[in-house]
């Protein structure tokens, strides 16, 4: 749904023709774009005092933290494979 909508379909029209609210949809959309960084989260309460340039960084620790995460796991993924193919822990390490 969210993908329709970012690709020009309106969400009442979407509504129509499958089951979700045309606000369920928007609220979908809403909440891919914040989870993707495509927009900032509506302030929490705690939030809500920070200036334009905190929200900035924060927004940006946001990103680079799920991009820190999605690397960790590459590299998890890549050691467990390596390790598997090899038979052991890859040379160098200081696990001997």
């Amino acid at each position: 749904m969210v993908e329709l909508v970012r690709a020009g379909r309106d969400p009442t029209d979407l509504a129509r023709e499958f089951e979700p609210s045309a606000q369920a949809i928007r609220t979908w959309g809403a909440e891919a774009d914040q989870q993707e960084g495509r927009r900032e989260a509506k302030p929490a309460a705690t939030e809500a005092a920070l200036s334009a340039n905190e929200r900035e960084e924060l927004l940006r620790l946001r990103r680079e933290n799920r991009q820190l995460k999605l690397e960790r796991d590459i590299l998890s993924r890549a050691t467990a494979w390596f390790a598997r193919e090899t038979g052991g822990l890859p040379f160098g390490s200081s696990g001997s």
